[in-house]
């Protein structure tokens, strides 16, 4: 039988690419880590690395193992984490992973209300894009995340939370910041600003250019939406984002695309995976929060 903590020791050597530095992250002696792999690797009768230009790589073998390893580990964390919040909700952790632009411009007060309700929980963010987000829920390695609603698998339960529009972002002296609309393909036409491939940002503009045949003009990939504003800012190019991202951007302006566009987001959680007592109450005071209907007017969803 593998003991768990091999497999801790082994993670940490594979996302570290060196056994110093997974020691160092775990405490524990050099000498200790290596004896590890070893023994796992005999244990299993499989090289799991090999080592290239100072750096211990995976082999073909070593990545499947990860895999397990990884929603093993999930596992235990949450076990953990729920016999510990058996005792009450003063203690225990929610990790979830949000998109930037929600991180960055949504969620903020909706996580510190929770954590004011909960004081003793604490809340971990992981920032990725939704198709990322919606990978890592599906393999078990997240408990909570934020997705689109047309892209939720039969595999995950969703709780509808947000509907905000899709808008093109000018500058203020742009040729095209007195227009109520733009049309896509005018929009395609405009260098773009752009965040890099996962987000929903970015698959959308793609998706967008491949049905009229255009390949879009990205001058600038970035994840940061401050260098993005910047960019569209000075002028440099144009870019899309959810209207609430440059509201309070009195030198940006928003134009609604001539077929309106909204993003339909949910809370989404793995429905063969136990929640946690923590991911319960997450999900229950967003559920309160949002006891209303989605606002937005019927329009083209992105999906």
């Amino acid at each position: 039988m593998i003991d768990p903590r091999w497999l801790r020791q082994f993670a940490a050597v594979a996302h570290t690419g060196n056994i110093t530095r997974a020691a160092e992250q775990l405490h524990l002696a050099q000498p200790a880590v290596t004896m590890t792999i070893k023994k796992l690797e005999q244990h299993l009768g499989l090289t799991l690395f090999e080592r290239h230009q100072g750096r211990l790589h995976l082999t073909a073998e070593g990545t499947r193992l990860l895999e397990h390893a990884e929603r093993i580990l999930a596992a235990l964390t949450l076990a953990e984490q729920d016999m510990t919040a058996l005792h009450d909700l003063n203690a225990g952790e929610v990790t979830i992973g949000i998109p930037s632009m929600l991180g960055s411009f949504y969620f903020p007060p909706l996580l510190m209300a929770f954590k004011h309700r909960y004081p003793g929980l604490s809340i971990r963010v992981e920032e990725a894009g939704t198709q990322n987000v919606l990978e890592h829920l599906l393999q078990g390695e997240l408990g909570l995340g934020i997705v689109l609603t047309a892209d939720l698998p039969a595999g995950l339960c969703g709780l509808p939370l947000l509907r905000e529009e899709m808008v093109a972002v000018v500058a203020r002296d742009h040729p095209r910041a007195h227009q109520s609309h733009i049309r896509l393909d005018d929009f395609l036409a405009e260098e773009l600003a752009v965040f890099r491939h996962g987000f929903y940002h970015r698959e959308y503009i793609e998706d967008m250019a491949r049905q009229r045949g255009l390949r879009p003009r990205i001058g600038f990939e970035s994840n940061l939406i401050p260098l993005l504003k910047a960019v569209v800012r000075q002028g440099f190019a144009v870019t899309t984002v959810l209207r609430m991202v440059i509201e309070h951007d009195t030198d940006l302006v928003p134009i609604s695309f001539e077929t309106p566009y909204f993003l339909d987001l949910c809370l989404a959680w793995p429905k063969e995976r136990r929640l946690s007592r923590a991911e319960q109450a997450f999900i229950d005071f967003i559920r309160e929060q949002h006891q209303g209907p989605l606002q937005g007017e019927a329009a083209l969803v992105i999906t």
